[in-house]
């Protein structure tokens, strides 16, 4: 292939994506994932598409689950195609997929942050009870930790920018334009 074709010429199964997702990463996304999945040829390449401002990380991480176990397999080729956002857990699905196998439209923009969690604790009944409320909250602050780590560090595998770079960054929402996730291998190639 010469150097004076474009990506898509280069990519064109990129064109037309077998499974498109888009909106909030929630339970109808998985859905409508699932449904897709069934839809799709059963052999050959598979490229699925996402646009999202994000949504439930674990939604995200079951659906890259999925995609991983079927990878293992059928020894398949699967590939991403990210459009116009891959905010929040957008990004943990694109991280279920080696960074050679990702791509970004023009103009899309990834935002990778650390997981956000809203809740509040009620201390009341026995004291003897009070310590393990405590306890179960903060390991459940711990294990989301862990798990988001987790996430970080298949997002920069094989990429240009390192754990600690993005761990650093995430607090502050981290905007990455799709010519800069590319040079910093974070994907293969913008289209």
């Amino acid at each position: 292939m010469s150097d004076s074709q474009s990506p898509l010429q280069r990519y064109p199964l990129l064109a037309t994506p077998h499974l498109r997702l888009q909106g909030t990463v929630d339970d109808a996304m998985y859905q409508s994932f699932r449904d897709q999945l069934l839809a799709a040829p059963s052999d050959g390449p598979l490229v699925i598409a996402l646009s999202t401002l994000g949504g439930d990380p674990e939604v995200a991480r079951l659906m890259a689950d999925e995609l991983r176990l079927l990878r293992e397999a059928t020894g398949r080729e699967l590939l991403f195609l990210g459009k116009v956002a891959v905010y929040s857990a957008g990004a943990t699905f694109m991280s279920g997929f080696p960074a050679d196998k990702r791509f970004l439209t023009r103009g899309t923009r990834l935002m990778l942050h650390e997981r956000q969690m809203h809740s509040s604790i009620d201390l009341s009944g026995p004291l003897r009870m009070l310590p393990a409320i405590l306890k179960a909250k903060l390991n459940e602050i711990e294990h989301s930790i862990a798990i988001e780590e987790e996430g970080f560090r298949a997002l920069v595998a094989g990429a240009r920018v390192d754990f600690e770079e993005l761990r650093r960054r995430a607090p502050y929402n981290w905007y990455i334009e799709a010519e800069e996730a590319r040079d910093l291998g974070l994907v293969l190639d913008v289209i």
